[in-house]
């Protein structure tokens, strides 16, 4: 059985991607949701400014801005 992959992209405030830090996989959208929900703050102090989750490589909702207040 193939189960669904989630995953995370990330871009930088330069509007490319952001390879490091890699994107954990997950297989379902509520536990990456809640991943990013818990790690934002680190994933934006690495320079990450919007992230978009993926559904087997396919945006799945739209982009996250990942500001710090």
């Amino acid at each position: 059985m193939i189960r669904p992959q989630w995953t995370w992209r990330f871009v930088g405030a330069d509007g490319g991607d952001v390879a490091e830090p890699a994107s954990p996989l997950f297989t379902n959208q509520h536990d990456a949701e809640l991943w990013l929900g818990e790690m934002w703050r680190v994933l934006a102090a690495q320079g990450v400014a919007v992230a978009t989750v993926l559904h087997d490589g396919e945006p799945a909702a739209p982009a996250v801005p990942l500001e710090m207040p």
